[in-house]
Parts: C-alpha cells; sequence; structure tokens
C-alpha cells in the first residue's frame, strides 16, 4: 500500500485500537496496528506510516517518546497524539515540537478525522 493511504495506530488499549481501526478503514485507509511503541518501531510498517496515531500513556514508551525517537532517527512521520489524560504543559511540548494534533479521548470522530485528512491531503500528489 502507498505510503499516502497507511495510517498506523499505537495504543495499548484494544478497544481504542479497533475503534480507531475501524473508523480509519471506514474513510478508505489501509491501517496497521499496534498494541506497543517498540512493536511499531521493529514493524516494516513504519517505512509505509503516512499518519501515525499514538496514545500518550503506554507502558515502556509514552506516544510523545516515540514521537521523539523517530524525530531523531530521521522519520519525518505525521503524528497525532490522543490521550485520556490531558496535561496542557505535555499538550504545548508535544505541538512545539511538531505533533499535528494532540486530542483527548473520547475522541471527537469529526476532530480525528480532520486531523487525519489534513495529514494525508498534503501528502497527496496534486
Amino acid at each position: 500500500m502507498p505510503k499516502e493511504r497507511m495510517i498506523s495506530i499505537v495504543d495499548d488499549d484494544q478497544f481504542v485500537r479497533e475503534s480507531l481501526k475501524r473508523l480509519m478503514k471506514s474513510l478508505g485507509y489501509s491501517v496497521s496496528d499496534f498494541p506497543s511503541a517498540v512493536e511499531f518501531l521493529e514493524s516494516p510498517t513504519l517505512a509505509n506510516t503516512a499518519c501515525l496515531i499514538a496514545d500518550i500513556h503506554m507502558p515502556g514508551m509514552t506516544g510523545v517518546e516515540l514521537y521523539g525517537k523517530l524525530t531523531e532517527a530521521g522519520h519525518a512521520i505525521p503524528t497525532i497524539i490522543i490521550t485520556a489524560y490531558p496535561d496542557d504543559s505535555v499538550r504545548e511540548r508535544a505541538l512545539n515540537d511538531g505533533v499535528v494534533c494532540y486530542l483527548t479521548k473520547p475522541i471527537r470522530e469529526r476532530d480525528l478525522i480532520n486531523c487525519v485528512r489534513s495529514v494525508v491531503d498534503q501528502a497527496q500528489p496534486h
């Protein structure tokens, strides 16, 4: 699948992953999902990901730490951070570091769709 249409979801909550996966597939995207940041980093999907949706609070490595590792390694993957525990200082730092959206759970579907489409549409050749 071409990079422009691959969405990767990293969240340790299986229900959240499955819900987001269904939503993204209903919009026509290919989707891969991972229960941890490490599993995403070790997967071949990383190279084909056009947009990453990552939870902040996960065991081992947070979504913000994952974004930092990707950036340090030269992977410019537009990232949407989601969290059930909003924190203004984390939000500000993440957005300043280049995260494209910071959304709180329960996620408003329209907000997520707008974020994903803004990223994927920018990547589409016109």
